[in-house]
């Protein structure tokens, strides 16, 4: 096992966002029936329009957060340990820039650094 937490911060990553794009066969619902590939695809390019795309921010598409709906998917933003479900692509605008601010400015705060979040 190699430990890479000072060279991921050395190398500038700051946050990662997890998308939820598991499908299974099942009576549960499962966040890929959400549409979540294109949420994940909708986070990607907010981050690229912002130019921090994995240069500040990685974005991760896993199996199941324990969030699952077909409403949408889940999305977790890390270190902030922020948690959302049923995230459609139309809303992923209005989440990144609740979470990073609208130029993708305020990254790198763990959840105590933050503001209490209504929810």
């Amino acid at each position: 096992m190699n430990e890479q937490t000072e060279s991921v911060r050395e190398a500038g990553f700051t946050d990662h966002v997890l998308v939820c794009t598991n499908a299974r066969e099942s009576e549960y619902a499962a966040c890929a029936e959400g549409d979540a590939d294109a949420v994940a695809d909708a986070v990607r390019s907010w981050l690229r329009e912002r130019d921090v795309f994995w240069s500040r921010v990685y974005v991760a598409e896993t199996g199941c957060l324990g969030l699952c709906s077909a409403e949408g998917a889940a999305v977790a933003v890390h270190p902030r340990g922020r948690w959302f479900t049923e995230v459609t692509p139309a809303e992923v605008p209005d989440l990144m820039v609740d979470v990073f601010g609208p130029d993708a400015t305020d990254l790198g705060r763990t959840a105590d650094e933050l503001p209490a979040q209504s929810g």
